[in-house]
């Protein structure tokens, strides 16, 4: 991985925890993201002009990856209410990158540097200590929010593994993303037709700012991790992504004036030291 991919990768991160903040405005967590990807297929089509549309071979990954965040939010819902959101999404985060590695190892033939894997596990196990210790209390956790936030990390590893691949196989990452945020759109707009009924349009017009302003920042974060995926392994990549959870806490005690525990530094410091070991891998 160049300096430059890396410090992209990096900025998307701050990024990526930055649009985490904002989406809250006042609508609950599911409207928000399902808010902020509508931003985002906005943003997608404004763009759509000046792109190519996809080669056939390129259609089964961006299909691919829409199944896979409908299944990612799906769990997401599944996660709200069976346990709490400060422990259950980061365990989801945390654990993502190791099954991303795993899996390009087996469906990309990736096989990161010593190094790089000792900085995936440094990160995986900082974001996992931030989960656990970081916020609220352990007894708080239960066997069913465990398997909720697990299957969460299972669909973003597989739409970090589709959207990789698919990247590197379109013409050009701009054009994949344009696409992907507009059919993701889509696939946003029907779970949420699913789940809350056509009640929940009405709230979703009347914060169209937030959503696009969100979705725009989304949209860039994650348009620079799937360019930087066809300049370096999917893997070293997803991971860095991660370190989005230590920028979340800087916020959270810089800006919300949040108490940095001992825990909170000791999961900092993995995250550094993973941050660390991939620029050397």
């Amino acid at each position: 991985m160049t300096l430059f991919v890396f410090c992209a990768v990096l900025a998307a991160a701050a990024m990526h925890a930055i649009w985490n903040a904002l989406v809250k405005v006042h609508l609950d967590r599911f409207l928000s993201i399902t808010l902020m990807t509508l931003g985002m297929g906005a943003a997608g089509l404004v763009v759509l002009p000046f792109v190519e549309v996809p080669k056939a071979e390129v259609w089964p990954y961006i299909i691919a990856s829409v199944i896979f965040h409908m299944g990612y939010r799906t769990f997401l819902i599944g996660a709200y209410r069976a346990g709490d959101f400060a422990q259950t999404y980061p365990l989801a985060r945390g654990t993502a990158p190791l099954l991303a590695a795993l899996g390009g190892m087996v469906v990309v033939k990736e096989v990161p540097a010593p190094l790089a894997i000792l900085g995936i596990l440094l990160l995986s196990a900082g974001t996992l200590v931030m989960s656990f210790r970081g916020g609220a209390h352990l007894e708080r956790f239960n066997l069913r929010a465990v398997g909720f936030a697990l299957g969460t990390s299972i669909f973003i590893a597989s739409y970090t593994l589709s959207d990789g691949s698919g990247a590197r196989l379109a013409a050009t990452a701009q054009s994949y993303a344009a696409w992907l945020f507009i059919c993701d759109a889509i696939g946003a707009l029907v779970l949420c037709l699913i789940f809350r009924g056509r009640q929940a349009l009405p709230v979703l017009a009347r914060d169209w700012k937030a959503g696009l302003f969100t979705g725009v920042l989304s949209g860039a974060a994650y348009w620079i991790v799937m360019w930087a995926m066809t300049k370096a392994p999917i893997a070293s990549v997803a991971s860095l992504r991660e370190t989005s959870i230590l920028f979340a806490m800087l916020i959270s005690v810089f800006a919300l004036g949040e108490k940095m525990t001992g825990w909170r530094g000791a999961a900092a410091l993995s995250i550094v030291a993973g941050v660390v070991a991939l620029r050397l891998g």
